[in-house]
């Protein structure tokens, strides 16, 4: 397939932003419908063209029925047929959504990336792909617009986010359905997208109809603004990222003068506090800008011991001449259990169980199985220790402390990750992969370990 073939804006985003790197592994969120099956099918054959290795994952929210079902059944039988490993999941949003006394839509979004999230750290895949188009970009920025935002939600989705990857955000809805006619290729229609109780929704129908009424360019020209915004918006935040430059690590803590805040432009302060917290590895996309310009004030103030707290267990603490970022109670952690040799081990407060069992090293590992040679002495799943070190199959080795860190995993979540560890050091840690020295070689007895959310259950298929 040539560039020229394929939709829109396709060719040059991904090459603008370096998003499908050769030798990579790509996860792509699948759910079924038109545009995530465009995106999986262009892809495929992507992937073949520049050497990459290319995974899909479907996550079934339990809200529509037999519909849902329908969907994962069909996501499963083309990832067949194209052969593609396909992981699945499933939760049950509503209940969760009870539970937490939030949205339905924010539940499912949440619970969906915490699964891929947790999917690309098993199989090791560095870049995970969603399928949002044009059209999904003007209709966030509409949203963000109504809701009260700044520059950076009135400038829609990025293209890419860390490890997160929108191949077609520059590609419009009407050009996706027109390469799937053309291509004869088959997908879902979810029925909720019909429905105008759901904000975007009614936007997609009714509001965005008008728009187009009064100027029939309009997705075009909003496109084009939220461009513009975006350059504005990620220079804004390459400044704000030297100011945190200036900030260092205390243990899990972070620490920096808060002269560095308090002098800081006012387009600039905010955006270096949120900077600092997605340092803690907590991510900060749930905190508001009302957050944001407390912490401001905070190192502007004259109060040498007041504190902010914020959403998601943090807090931002003045120290003096300093802000401390960290968390208000102590994270919780697992309690460390000896590993079930056949069997499934959950350890308590554990994130995630682990299965093992006896066998033969086949000549090739499934997706997030891991084939370890014999123990020495006995293997227990424990929370990370002072020193742990890991060595993930082609990757130098590095402390514990210092992969959670690099992968922003939740700083209060981390001793909750078990790490699989006997007498002889580290074996495997959950959600990332094991040590590459104690892995079994084809032919010889191992034993086959993989881990599980116990709250996210699926499979590899």
């Amino acid at each position: 397939m040539t560039a020229s073939q394929l939709p829109g804006g396709f060719a040059a985003l991904t090459r603008e932003y370096a998003m499908l790197p050769p030798g990579g592994r790509i996860l792509c969120a699948v759910s079924g419908g038109a545009d995530s099956v465009c995106l999986l099918h262009l892809l495929r054959r992507q992937a073949e063209e520049v050497g990459f290795s290319l995974f899909a994952a479907h996550y079934d929210h339990q809200l529509r029925g037999e519909e849902s079902t329908r969907d994962a059944s069909f996501v499963e039988n083309l990832c067949r047929e194209w052969q593609i490993p396909l992981t699945l999941g499933r939760g049950d949003v509503a209940e969760e959504a009870r539970r937490r006394r939030a949205g339905l839509e924010e539940t499912a979004r949440e619970m969906r990336y915490a699964f891929l999230e947790e999917t690309a750290r098993t199989l090791d895949c560095s870049l995970i792909a969603t399928a949002h188009n044009a059209d999904d970009n003007v209709e966030t920025a509409l949203l963000h617009l109504i809701r009260g935002a700044g520059l950076q939600g009135l400038s829609g989705m990025a293209p890419r986010r860390g490890s997160l990857i929108r191949p077609l955000l520059s590609t419009g809805r009407a050009e996706i359905v027109e390469y799937l006619r053309q291509e004869n290729l088959p997908y879902v229609e979810d029925s909720s997208n019909q429905d105008i109780t759901f904000t975007r929704n009614r936007i997609r129908h009714e509001v965005l109809p008008l728009l187009h009424q009064i100027n029939p360019q309009f997705s075009q020209r909003m496109g084009q603004t939220l461009r513009s915004l975006r350059a504005d918006h990620d220079f804004l935040t390459a400044q704000a990222a030297q100011v945190a430059q200036n900030a260092r690590w205390a243990e899990d803590d972070l620490v920096i003068e808060a002269r560095h805040i308090a002098q800081a432009p006012d387009a600039i302060a905010p955006r270096a506090v949120r900077w600092l917290l997605g340092m803690l590895g907590d991510g900060s996309d749930d905190c508001t800008a009302a957050h944001l310009s407390a912490v401001v004030e905070l190192a502007r103030g004259e109060d040498p011991s007041a504190v902010v707290f914020l959403p998601g267990g943090k807090m931002a603490q003045r120290v003096y001449r300093e802000l401390l970022f960290t968390t208000r109670q102590p994270p919780q952690a697992l309690t460390p259990a000896p590993l079930t040799l056949e069997g499934e081990t959950c350890p308590a407060g554990a994130l995630w169980a682990c299965r093992c069992r006896r066998t033969v090293c086949p000549a090739q590992s499934p997706p997030g199985v891991y084939y370890v040679a014999a123990f020495q002495g006995t293997p227990v799943l424990r929370p990370r220790q002072t020193g742990d070190e890991i060595r993930l199959p082609g990757r130098d080795t590095k402390t514990i402390k210092k992969l959670l860190i690099d992968h922003k995993f939740p700083r209060r979540d981390r001793d909750r990750l078990p790490v699989l560890a006997d007498e002889g050091g580290v074996v495997a840690l959950a959600g990332f992969g094991p040590e590459v020295t104690r892995l079994a070689q084809p032919g010889e007895a191992a034993y086959e370990i993989s881990f599980y959310l116990p709250s996210t259950p699926h499979k590899t298929v």
